[in-house]
């Protein structure tokens, strides 16, 4: 009977069936875990754990309990101890193949790729045929850049089940990092016609069009409408008012929400700013997602007031606490980059709420209602922004940009070594396109004997450049394509570059501070759209405007000319370092300064307004 209820979707008659027959036989294992699956569907973890954990206690051998526990702690951020649980569950039952897939899936979220696809294909092996281990297996192979094997795999778990919503997003990821868009973006509207409430799912769809050049800030500003439409607007009735003290001058508790809390790129920009705000005006609290905590991780949480590890929280749960700490100003982070939290954002639990640092674009959720930018990103007056939130631009800079790692010394420029110049991209794929290729094939072609190194996936991905560019008349003994690596060894690539050439529309960040760190030079090619304009407002500040194009004919001529002008390039090469240093891109405490003043500017805007609303 129990089993019926839960079948039926009645999962409150199947607790209270269970705990009935607990009543009458409290010793009895399979009631508890039961129990524990059916207070699992509501989302009541801690009660599903207690379950579990009294089942293992009655049977200490009892395999599914195991596994069950296991789900429950990986769903509530405690890796470890999931992992420890599925190691018990296969030591029980060897031959279960969903354990050893959700041990993979788990072995991938702690960084361990190979141990990762080593559990994934040990399902296979028992069970050829499981979606989750093929979704699993997949994931694991585009974290480790096996882009062929990774869509191999999903396309193989939607042979088997062409409605998994799952493997449609999981290929959607591949064949966007593959740099095939259309495709991408094709997979990911199936998957959401297969489930229209997944607001990250659809999150995922939003993001990747700012990488398309088909789609402009219009079609971009569309499916931010919809996503609101659909996960934003039915809260509206619920919104509550704030009881924070109006005061405009009072210290302000400041929150920043991030799942990239830890050795994310968004770490070089973060740090500068929380280690040197003033804490006599504010008082910081980090709510964090953080699925595998590192150094960087503990080197933010010593730079806030509060840190709450929110991995596992529900976005109801969040937004409760997020209300419960009086914070004044939400900051964040994310966007709709992987893992956000914009559904906290869409319940309003702060009455200032602020979108900033993921990418320099509207989030489209009118629950934000300031975005952080500046005047070199969207000028003003600017009329093409689509965005719902008020733009609130930041003197020099929309960033502060710190060099948290070990760089390597930039060394002698390498056309020096050589004899002849490399340019280089070391983007990630996702950011070229055809449009990009074909005015990169034409700097090429007006610099004999120039190279090009891309950082670019194997297999299929790296045949297509080939051939790309060997229609436009460059042989591929001129093109180098380097596999993804780990951070260090990326940088020892910038040492073979002596000029870096930006994608578009949406130009680089973290990997054009990276360049010129190295001491390459970036030519860049702004558009339109707030994204395709980071490359310009890095050069701006950093004294280089000049290699910002207004066309793709002068993106061309500017990195031709920079190619056959060798001393520019070996002053650039020993001076560009220092060029940052000494720049308001790498000036910490005037940033802080900037970002408190506009943080005070923002609450002055609330605290006028609750005036306004108050009975004279």
């Amino acid at each position: 009977m129990e089993k019926a209820y839960r079948k039926a979707g009645r999962v409150d008659d199947a607790v209270a069936s269970y705990r009935r027959a607990l009543q009458l036989k409290p010793d009895y294992p399979e009631a508890h875990n039961n129990l524990g699956a059916a207070l699992s569907t509501q989302r009541r973890r801690e009660e599903a754990m207690a379950a579990y954990r009294r089942a293992i206690e009655l049977r200490p051998n009892y395999a599914q309990a195991h596994g069950n526990l296991g789900i429950a702690l990986r769903e509530e951020g405690h890796l470890e101890e999931a992992l420890a649980s599925y190691r018990r569950a296969i030591e029980y039952n060897p031959d279960d193949a969903m354990t050893h897939s959700n041990l993979g899936a788990v072995l991938s979220e702690q960084g361990r790729p190979d141990e990762a696809a080593a559990a994934c294909l040990r399902a296979l092996q028992i069970d050829p045929d499981s979606i989750a281990a093929l979704n699993n297996l997949g994931s694991v192979r585009r974290d480790q850049g096996r882009l062929d094997d990774a869509v191999a795999a999903f396309r193989r778990a939607l042979q088997l089940q062409p409605d998994c919503a799952g493997a449609h997003v999981n290929l959607g990821n591949a064949l966007k990092d593959r740099g095939v868009l259309d495709a991408a973006i094709a997979a990911y509207r199936r998957a959401l016609q297969l489930e229209p409430d997944n607001a990250r799912l659809h999150s995922n769809l939003v993001y990747t069009l700012h990488f398309d050049p088909d789609h402009d800030e219009r079609s971009i500003a569309e499916e931010h409408r919809r996503w609101s439409r659909q996960f934003a607007d039915p809260l509206k009735p619920f919104l509550l008012p704030h009881p924070n003290d109006s005061n405009p001058e009072r210290r302000l508790r400041v929150g920043y929400v991030s799942p990239d809390f830890c050795g994310h790129v968004i770490s070089h920009f973060l740090a500068p700013l929380l280690e040197a705000h003033d804490r006599t005006e504010f008082e910081i609290h980090c709510y964090a997602s953080v699925k595998c905590p590192d150094s960087m991780t503990q080197r933010v949480k010593r730079s806030a007031d509060v840190w709450r590890d929110v991995l596992g929280v529900d976005d109801h749960a969040l937004a409760q606490q997020i209300r419960e700490d009086r914070i004044d100003i939400l900051v964040d982070l994310t966007q709709h980059m992987a893992d956000n939290r914009l559904p906290v954002f869409a319940r309003k639990p702060a009455p200032v709420q602020v979108a900033w640092l993921g990418y320099p674009g509207s989030t489209g959720l009118e629950a934000i209602d300031f975005r952080l930018t500046d005047a070199t990103i969207e000028p003003e007056g600017s009329a093409w922004s689509q965005s719902v939130e008020e733009p609130v631009r930041l003197p020099d800079s929309w960033f502060c940009f710190a060099p948290l790692e070990d760089y390597p010394v930039p060394g002698e420029l390498p056309a020096l070594r050589s004899g002849s110049v490399t340019f280089g991209c070391m983007n990630n794929f996702c950011k070229s396109n055809e449009a990009v290729f074909t005015v990169w094939s034409k700097v090429l072609a007006a610099t004999p004997d120039s190279k090009l190194l891309l950082v670019c996936p194997g297999g299929e991905s790296a045949d297509r450049i080939r051939q790309f560019f060997h229609s436009r008349g460059i042989g591929p003994e001129r093109l180098e394509l380097a596999a993804p690596r780990p951070f260090q060894q990326y940088l020892g690539l910038y040492q073979q570059i002596d000029i870096g050439l930006d994608p578009f529309p949406y130009t680089g960040g973290t990997t054009t501070c990276d360049a010129l760190w190295m001491g390459v030079p970036v030519v860049s090619l702004p558009g339109k759209r707030a994204v395709s304009r980071i490359g310009l407002s890095i050069l701006t500040t950093v004294g280089l405007p000049e290699l910002a194009a207004h066309s793709e004919d002068e993106y061309v001529r500017i990195a031709t000319t920079l190619a056959v002008d060798l001393p520019r390039l070996a002053t650039l090469r020993a001076t560009l370092r220092d060029r940052m240093q000494s720049s308001r891109l790498m000036d910490a405490p005037r940033f802080a300064g900037n970002f408190e003043q506009a943080c005070r500017k923002m609450w002055r805007a609330w605290c006028t307004n609750q005036s306004s609303r108050e009975p004279s």
